[in-house]
């Protein structure tokens, strides 16, 4: 098992590209199911979640090259060459919730679409019963047998356009929203999502669709309209910069008094997030006007001391939950007392008794935890225990006098590419080791 050795008390100072994100590119991988025509996708991040959607495309008829261009990033160049499997199996589907993804597009291309349930998380329960309540308005019978959703389209074999409302109790579901929308490209007549999910991967999915030949409105909006279309088309599509990534370096700079400039950064889907940045004392500052606002040159610095905030995480675009970690993990080391309300799931929290064992002071009340700034945090064996938290526990040793331990970062690998090897590169003392059993603590 893998873990993270960091000596803490070093400033990040340098230059880094924020990488493709992988909210968008696992279901934009799963909507190449829609077409049997060349797909080529751009700035994939290379991540154990995408490693395993390339395993899983690849039982379900998907034929995969991975090439460079000329800058050294990646290139996905896909094609489906075989439709007559339909069947996302347990072992795959269980090493990432986004396989969920595929069934839509699968159910919409093939007429019928087999996917095992993905069960729980450490984060909470995180039900399908969305996914399916949309498909299920599109005229898709849908049936359980084994641990497995079956999904097949209506007697015509061909889904049908719909009206239908996909919120649920903590707001629109965004993978619900991207399984929904990519089936109802392809559905006969016009679909309408009301309480779509917002989230800047709805955007880029929609636009790849779109290009494909795809006929959808107000993607981004709470409100999205699709019109049915017989067949779509290749496409060659560039993922956007991963917000989440970019919101965690800028962390790392605050955390660390550090001096950062990111390129390829997507300021504009990180507005809740850079103003509580600059509420906190971290400075934000744009280089050049750039005319894409989703790939904009930043310089982050922290001019003075860390003053405390409140939060409260919101669908987007109001403060995302993926960084609710990566914040309070910078708001240990703030002035005054904070508080950090998580309303997306509300059970997010398991690396607040991480923090505590570095020297935080943090006290938690249902979905809330109130955080008294100290002077330093302590480097400790700390362990893993979700993507997020991880990336939190990363940052708090970036900065705490000693050395600390991260467990288990396996669930790092999930969603940043090889982050030890680019915060090394900022100045950071950070190496990857192999851990026995025995020094990795109970828990």
């Amino acid at each position: 098992m893998d873990a993270f050795v960091i000596e803490g008390g070093r400033r990040i100072n340098g230059r880094l590209r924020v990488n493709g994100s992988k909210n968008s590119a696992l279901p934009i991988m799963a909507a190449v199911l829609l077409t049997d025509e060349p797909i080529t996708l751009r700035d994939v991040p290379d991540l154990s979640d995408i490693r395993n959607m390339v395993r899983l495309l690849g039982e379900l008829g998907v034929v995969i090259a991975r090439e460079t261009d000329t800058a050294g990033r990646p290139i996905f160049c896909i094609q489906t060459m075989d439709e007559r499997a339909s069947h996302a199996r347990y072992d795959i589907v269980r090493t990432m919730r986004a396989s969920i993804c595929v069934l839509g597009p699968m159910l919409a291309r093939r007429g019928r679409a087999r996917v095992s349930l993905p069960g729980g998380c450490a984060i909470g329960q995180r039900p399908v019963d969305l996914h399916l309540k949309g498909l299920q308005a599109l005229g898709a019978r849908i049936t359980l047998e084994d641990g497995d959703i079956i999904a097949e389209t209506p007697p015509g074999g061909r889904l049908i356009g719909a009206t239908m409302f996909l919120g649920g109790a903590n707001g629109s579901t965004v993978l619900g929203t991207a399984n929904v929308m990519s089936a109802a490209t392809l559905a006969k007549g016009t679909t309408i999502i009301e309480c779509a999910a917002c989230e800047p991967e709805i955007v880029d999915l929609a636009n790849m669709l779109n290009s494909m030949g795809a006929r959808i409105e107000g993607a981004g909006s709470p409100r999205i309209t699709i019109r049915g279309v017989e067949t779509l088309r290749g496409v060659d599509h560039t993922v956007i910069p991963d917000r989440i990534e970019a919101g965690t370096l800028m962390c790392a700079a605050g955390i660390t008094a550090g001096d950062l400039i990111l390129d390829n950064c997507p300021l504009d889907a990180l507005m809740a997030a850079t103003e509580t940045l600059e509420a906190i004392g971290v400075a934000i500052d744009p280089i050049g006007s750039g005319d894409d606002p989703m790939r904009r040159t930043c310089r982050v610095t922290r001019p003075g001391t860390l003053r405390s905030v409140q939060i409260t995480t919101q669908p987007h675009p109001g403060f995302p939950t993926d960084l609710q970690a990566q914040f309070m993990a910078l708001l240990c080391l703030a002035e005054g007392n904070s508080v950090v309300t998580e309303k997306i799931f509300p059970e997010r929290f398991l690396h607040v008794a991480e923090l505590q064992r570095m020297g935080a002071s943090l006290v938690r009340q249902g979905a809330t935890v109130v955080v008294t700034g100290v002077e330093r945090l302590n480097g400790a064996p700390v362990m893993a225990s979700d993507l997020r938290a991880s990336a939190g526990l990363v940052l708090a040793g970036l900065a705490a006098e000693g050395t600390t331990t991260i467990n288990r970062v396996y669930h790092i690998d999930r969603g940043y590419e090889a982050l030890e090897h680019r915060l090394a590169s900022l100045g950071a003392s950070i190496r990857r080791e192999k851990m026995t059993t025995e020094s990795v603590p109970a828990g």
